[in-house]
């Protein structure tokens, strides 16, 4: 395969998504078509599967890597919210999967802006045609909005404290700068994860609307879906999880806070098929450290 992308949770994902001959899938996160890949191996000859994503270096390398698949493969530019539209008449599908999280190639892009191993412009869009930069909510922002995103979407308890630094700082230039800057506000002892990771991480999330995202996908998801089908997601931090384990469990179990009532009339519309989250073994993190924090929830429609 082109580029250096390791696919997380691989098999575990084949597994909670048990690709057969003839089926249809959706792979809403393509990348550069790692799990794509894997899905129409194991639904040959005759399975196809749709890709979507908003990067368009990211399609180009996948158009590459799925190129031997021929025409069961299909690959589209679109954000996985506009999934229903897209697909068509593909729908219904026999699987879709969600990976939620960044794909190497966009990490290890300094010009995308996502990291600060290596010095780049604050960009941080998944749609390089997007109107909304890291550098416009850094450098822009009031700084009470600003340490509310940093609370809010990267779980920084020193948010108020970073965003006067910030303030004091403007206007950042780049991604190192910015990482200096936090570090700097945060001091004190060295943490296990660099000091600016939720910043950063926080800084992604409301580029991108990405947790508004997950709330609109999950519903149109199950709808697409055949019954019998089923949807994997994998999710990287608390946030996603959370809006993912919350949706599942209100589909297969019920409002948590519902009356007796109530419960007693409920119909599920989802079974669990993970009651817990997958997560990487040790061998795979080794291999990978991005799966470190990687959570796999897979679901079928009943």
């Amino acid at each position: 395969m082109r580029g250096r992308h390791v696919p997380v949770l691989f098999q575990a994902v084949l597994a909670g998504l048990e690709p057969k001959p003839g089926g249809r899938y959706i792979d809403g996160t393509l990348g550069a078509g790692g799990h794509a890949g894997g899905v129409l191996d194991h639904s040959a000859p005759d399975g196809k599967l749709l890709g979507l994503d908003l990067d368009p270096v990211a399609l180009e390398t996948a158009r590459a890597n799925l190129a031997r698949f021929g025409e069961r493969a299909v690959i589209r530019q679109a954000s996985y919210v506009d999934m229903a539209e897209v697909a068509g008449e593909f729908a219904p599908v026999d699987g879709i999967l969600l990976d939620l999280g960044l794909s190497s190639l966009q990490l290890d892009n300094p010009a995308r802006g996502f990291a600060f191993q290596h010095d780049g412009p604050l960009d941080m869009r998944f749609d390089p045609q997007a109107p909304l930069t890291a550098a416009e909510i850094v450098n822009e922002w009031p700084l009470d909005e600003l340490a509310n995103i940093l609370f809010e979407y990267g779980e920084e308890r020193h948010s108020r404290r970073i965003a006067r630094a910030i303030g004091a700082a403007r206007p950042l230039p780049s991604t190192r700068a910015l990482a200096e800057v936090v570090a700097r506000a945060i001091g004190g002892k060295k943490e296990r994860i660099h000091p600016a990771t939720r910043t950063f991480q926080a800084l992604r999330i409301a580029v991108n609307g990405e947790l508004e995202a997950v709330e609109t996908v999950l519903p149109i998801a199950v709808r697409l879906l055949k019954p019998g089908g089923r949807l994997a997601v994998i999710s990287f931090h608390s946030l996603e999880d959370r809006i993912v384990k919350q949706f599942f469990r209100r589909r297969a179990r019920g409002p948590e806070d519902a009356d007796a009532q109530t419960r007693a009339n409920f119909v599920p519309t989802l079974r669990e098929v993970t009651r817990k989250p997958v997560e990487a073994t040790d061998k795979e993190v080794a291999q990978n450290p991005r799966a470190r924090s990687a959570k796999l929830r897979v679901v079928e429609k009943l």
